[in-house]
């Protein structure tokens, strides 16, 4: 009995892997956001037809707000829809 325990706490960091932090697309590549580029915004949009958040798309805080202005300027000429039934 006593022998389980230690092998289950002998290293208890092996079993919490941390993630890989995520890399921001449009700073690696040095891209500019469009709203006219409806197929990497629809990237960044749930099925649902959310914005994701910055934690799930991997991106910057100054890219991840001109994503969000260039989707909202896509949705109001229509080039994306607002949700996705």
């Amino acid at each position: 009995m006593d022998s389980k325990k230690q092998a289950r706490s002998e290293n208890p960091a092996a079993r919490y892997k941390r993630p890989r932090k995520k890399v921001c697309n449009f700073c690696v590549d040095k891209l500019e956001i469009d709203y006219k580029d409806v197929n990497r915004l629809s990237k960044y949009i749930s099925e649902r037809g959310k914005i994701l958040p910055r934690r799930m798309s991997g991106v910057c805080a100054k890219h991840q707000r001109e994503l969000t202005r260039e989707i909202k300027r896509a949705r109001q000429i229509a080039l994306l829809p607002f949700s996705k039934d």
